[in-house]
């Protein structure tokens, strides 16, 4: 049930950041619940290292840091995925 859902909070996290990031993303949904996981699990990270742990509420503050580890996760996987493909199309034109 873990695995469940750290993909149902990666897929949450990657729409959001995609959603705040502005301009169209082209990364597919997949890649976007992947950096969503991985977002997670780094603001999750930072969240511990300011000393916010878990609580039996809502963590507000755990949930920003995920959010915002997401959205650079997600920043970076579109210049990469767009960077690759920009090279895919050169290579099938040559």
């Amino acid at each position: 049930m873990g695995w469940l859902w750290a993909i149902i909070v990666g897929f949450v996290l990657g729409l959001l950041a995609k959603a705040v990031i502005p301009g169209k993303q082209h990364i597919p949904l997949w890649l976007a619940t992947i950096c969503g996981m991985i977002g997670a699990v780094v603001g999750n990270a930072i969240a511990r290292g300011f000393g916010i742990e878990e609580t039996r509420g809502i963590d507000w503050g755990r949930h920003i840091f995920q959010l915002g580890a997401a959205i650079v996760v997600v920043l970076l996987a579109e210049m990469l995925y767009n960077a690759m493909q920009r090279r895919k199309h050169e290579r099938q034109r040559a």
